[in-house]
């Protein structure tokens, strides 16, 4: 199992960046997805999660409203569209399943905002 997260990078407060984590390894259409962000100082905490069909999403009180998690099972694909950004968002995003007994991370992307 893979997954390899991109399109973190620097963005001022109220930009948007849209993050990507493509999966392999896994028949990913069969399973449900998450981000979570880990921010300097602060314990990893859920962002949004998604089922399998993209028929639920759930999002941390916090991002309601501005970000928009997706997938597209063609791609293998996973987003995170992030908008109205702010300083507090600043962090390193990672992409998350459970297959099998087992859970999965990816590398990480960061995402900094700042003025």
């Amino acid at each position: 199992v893979q997954l390899v997260e991109s399109g973190g990078g620097l963005v001022q407060p109220g930009g948007s960046l849209r993050l990507s984590c493509v999966a392999s390894g896994f028949t990913f259409s069969r399973y449900a997805m998450s981000w979570y962000r880990h921010a300097p100082g602060k314990e990893r905490e859920l962002v949004a999660f998604i089922t399998s069909n993209g028929g639920w999403t759930n999002y941390a009180d916090s991002m309601k409203g501005r970000f928009t998690i997706s997938r597209d099972n063609a791609k293998n694909t996973v987003y995170l569209q992030m908008n109205s950004l702010k300083l507090e968002d600043t962090g390193v995003y990672y992409c998350y399943t459970r297959w099998g007994n087992s859970d999965y991370w990816g590398q990480g992307t960061q995402v900094t905002v700042s003025s």
